[in-house]
């Protein structure tokens, strides 16, 4: 991600005046962060909270597209409001995939009068990922319990779901970008929807359209505010 978030913000004339990796980063301090007008943080989940937190004592706005810190996750938005940083945080960037979140919820709220529907998640990515379910995954997953008052909770793998449980299957497979597919079973028919991502191309398009619209707010934000999709 950060190699093609890179590539793409030269095409498009913007500088990249550092890059931390685990080579460089005890070296980073508050004063080289201030050179930059906004930071992408893309990291592995241990390390998200501590660098997105530099980034908010720095007073530099960041844009975080890490997944499986959401427990820490609370802790940086209180300090950004608090201090009047700018956070905005993503589960994916691609665009869409946040159409696909919208229709995710469209099609959530219609189930909620539909109970001969029940709900199932599959997610399949390349063998490299290291949390299951994905981070999309989850947000669909979130938006739907949001939307269907019968269903308080997903199993990820179940032999045997409960009922109100949403089943959530993670398959890691080559070098599968990303594929989520959302199944209304019924015991007449079935609907679907899935979004598959043929490259990271995507993802990296949207943080870089993030963080242009992020530098000089502040705030907590995510891609429904980019995209004006309420």
């Amino acid at each position: 991600m950060g190699r093609a978030i890179e590539m793409l913000a030269k095409e498009q004339g913007l500088e990249i005046v550092w890059r931390i990796t685990r080579e460089n980063r005890a070296g980073i301090t508050a004063e080289l962060l201030r050179q930059a007008d906004v930071a992408i943080e893309f990291t592995r989940p241990e390390a998200a909270f501590e660098n997105v937190m530099c980034c908010l004592e720095a007073g530099i706005p960041v844009v975080s597209g890490s997944t499986g810190w959401l427990a820490t996750m609370p802790a940086a938005e209180a300090y950004c409001r608090k201090n009047n940083g700018a956070l905005l945080w993503a589960s994916n960037f691609s665009v869409g995939v946040n159409l696909f979140f919208a229709l995710n919820r469209y099609l959530a709220q219609m189930m909620n009068g539909r109970p001969e529907y029940s709900p199932s998640v599959t997610e399949i990515h390349h063998i490299h990922k290291l949390d299951a379910p994905s981070g999309t995954a989850l947000t669909l997953i979130a938006d739907m319990l949001s939307k269907v008052e019968r269903n308080k909770g997903w199993a990820l793998h179940p032999d045997s779901p409960l009922p109100a449980e949403i089943p959530v299957n993670a398959i890691r497979e080559g070098e599968v970008p990303g594929t989520h597919i959302i199944r209304w079973n019924s015991p007449v028919d079935e609907i679907q929807i899935e979004h598959r991502a043929h490259s990271r191309a995507g993802f990296a398009a949207g943080a870089v359209l993030a963080a242009r619209w992020l530098a000089g707010k502040t705030g907590v934000f995510g891609m429904n505010d980019v995209l004006g999709l309420g």
